[in-house]
């Protein structure tokens, strides 16, 4: 994958859904929700103010209170953590990686404890695009075999393998990811 601007240009320009308008099958929000086809594409990065916390079993991988949280149209927000609020020794480099039109180059990780592992649990972006740069010392992990939590709430993962937002009860959807959302 490619960074030049040609590729960049006609990658972003793919989506037909960019946070103006909602189209007709979006869910209306309840009191106390927001829609994610109200966040906007290109996403925005906003700092979260409630507390994140990552378990692996009984086992916290993750707490803080500076998380940065990226909101895309039709995707629920993906939680960035830093680094630094990661326990020490639990994630190793995985190889492989992947490339985000908005986000840049990702580098994938693996979490491991003892003889316990996780392949590929969460991804960073150590060189971001100009616009994701606070991502640069922060870690994004997939919900789908951790238990994550948004201000005391269970988030659950988002569909598909490659997506990796976190829903919440204070989330309208539907949501990317699952059958026949390719083009939203």
């Amino acid at each position: 994958m490619s960074s030049d601007s040609k590729w960049l240009d006609s990658a972003r320009a793919q989506w037909l859904w960019r946070g103006k308008d909602r189209p007709p099958f979006a869910d209306v929000p309840a009191l106390g929700q927001v829609s994610v086809w109200d966040f906007p594409r290109p996403p925005e990065l906003v700092r979260e103010a409630r507390e994140i916390v990552v378990f692996w079993g009984h086992l916290e991988v993750a707490r803080t209170r500076a998380a940065w949280a990226v909101r895309e149209t039709a995707h629920p927000p993906t939680f960035y953590l830093p680094l630094a609020d990661v326990q020490p020794g639990l994630l190793e480099p995985a190889g492989g990686g992947s490339f985000c039109e908005w986000k840049g180059p990702a580098q994938y990780w693996n979490l491991v404890d003892g003889a316990r592992r996780l392949d590929q649990v969460a991804w960073s972006y150590p060189q971001p695009l100009s616009g994701a740069e606070p991502l640069a010392d922060c870690v994004a992990f997939y919900a789908h075999n951790l238990d994550c939590r948004v201000g005391g709430s269970k988030a659950h993962p988002q569909a598909g393998a490659f997506y990796g937002g976190w829903i919440t009860p204070d989330l309208a959807g539907p949501f990317k990811g699952g059958p026949g959302s390719g083009a939203w």
